[in-house]
């Protein structure tokens, strides 16, 4: 029985693809729990414009990234923090205090999308990685500089 699975299954698959599965699994456990349908004629002519819409908002929200990442890439981020005499911070520059100076400049990034390689506890230059969308990143240069 082929079924259209609502929502992702383990050992099954993911939400919105067709599976061929035997027709009482479909019938006691998929269907009853809304976790599927039964990929009728008129449900695949649904599920096809719902992928088409799917992929058209993707191709959209990926220009997007695409023109992010390149505002992203060519910018250098400078923090002036209080440090002690070997350079090492008080404290430390956070991702929520990098995405609150790409707010700044225009570029709104989630700051669970920023990841640092090693925490910046120290003065000097640093690279931090921008997940933009998926498979879309953008190299982050951070300059941290002691606060006199």
């Amino acid at each position: 029985m082929k079924i259209i699975l609502q929502q992702d299954v383990p050992n099954l698959g993911g939400k919105g693809e067709i599976k061929d599965v035997a027709p009482g699994y479909a019938r006691n456990h998929l269907l009853p729990r809304k976790m599927a349908v039964e990929a009728t004629p008129q449900k695949l002519r649904e599920w096809e414009k719902q992928k088409q819409k799917e992929e058209a908002v993707n191709r959209q929200l990926e220009e997007e990234a695409s023109r992010q990442a390149e505002k992203v890439s060519g910018q250098v981020i400078i923090f002036k923090m209080p440090a002690g005499d070997e350079g090492r911070l008080f404290g430390s520059v956070t991702s929520a205090d990098v995405a609150g100076k790409l707010s700044d400049i225009g570029v709104e990034v989630d700051k669970k999308k920023i990841e640092f390689p090693e925490p910046i506890k120290s003065v000097g230059p640093h690279i931090a990685n921008v997940r933009l969308h998926q498979g879309i990143t953008a190299e982050l240069k951070i300059v941290v500089e002691k606060d006199e």
